[in-house]
């Protein structure tokens, strides 16, 4: 497979809290995805994207600098998956305030979402996130890939304990988010996707 024909999958890692488990689990998912010749990963760490939480109500209002600086690679993202803890009972407010700051980055695209936390796996937070999503366009996939009482799944070294089980999880996570990233693509190429200007505040 050429470069030309390689899907961008980025892995947000969405918590930003001191001793946060996202940046484990994103790794060890990006490795998955690396032995994949269909994609070309990049991880993107809000918890160093530096995104400001106070936005202007005037839409035409220009953005900050850290919110251009990080506008290109969600720009050229074929695909995303969201790494999220679940906090009280939904996701972190930096993933919100990070999706909030974005429109047609995310338009027309496949959301896939490893999700953590306790017996409920965060798949209460990845419920909440589907809702959001579809309000930017995106095309969250049913395929998740949670960890229950996350604390004891990986071994030190930053790998599952029941790697197999996991690793097939992501595999059909992979496969689903690869099958819509190029279908999408294609239709975004053969006709632009174009919304209405919505004004809120």
């Amino acid at each position: 497979m050429s470069e030309s024909d390689q899907l961008r999958l980025v892995v947000v890692i969405g918590s930003v809290r001191k001793g946060r488990f996202g940046p484990v689990a994103a790794e060890w998912l990006a490795s998955r995805a690396r032995l994949r010749p269909d994609f070309d990963v990049d991880v993107i760490d809000l918890a160093t994207a530096w995104l400001p939480d106070v936005m202007s109500a005037d839409p035409a209002a220009p953005k900050p600098q850290a919110v251009q600086d990080l506008a290109p690679w969600l720009e050229a993202a074929d695909a995303f998956v969201v790494v999220t803890p679940e906090y009280n009972q939904s996701f972190p407010a930096s993933l919100k305030n990070a999706i909030d700051w974005y429109d047609k980055e995310w338009h027309a695209k496949p959301v896939g979402f490893l999700s953590y936390g306790g017996a409920s796996s965060g798949l209460t937070a990845v419920g909440h996130l589907r809702q959001v999503f579809a309000e930017f366009h995106a095309v969250t996939v049913r395929e998740t890939v949670s960890f229950h009482d996350y604390w004891e799944r990986f071994s030190p070294d930053g790998c599952p304990l029941a790697g197999d089980t996991y690793d097939e999880a992501a595999r059909r996570m992979f496969d689903r988010i690869g099958w819509w990233a190029r279908a999408l693509r294609l239709a975004r190429a053969q006709e632009p996707f174009e919304t209405p200007q919505l004004h809120t505040q």
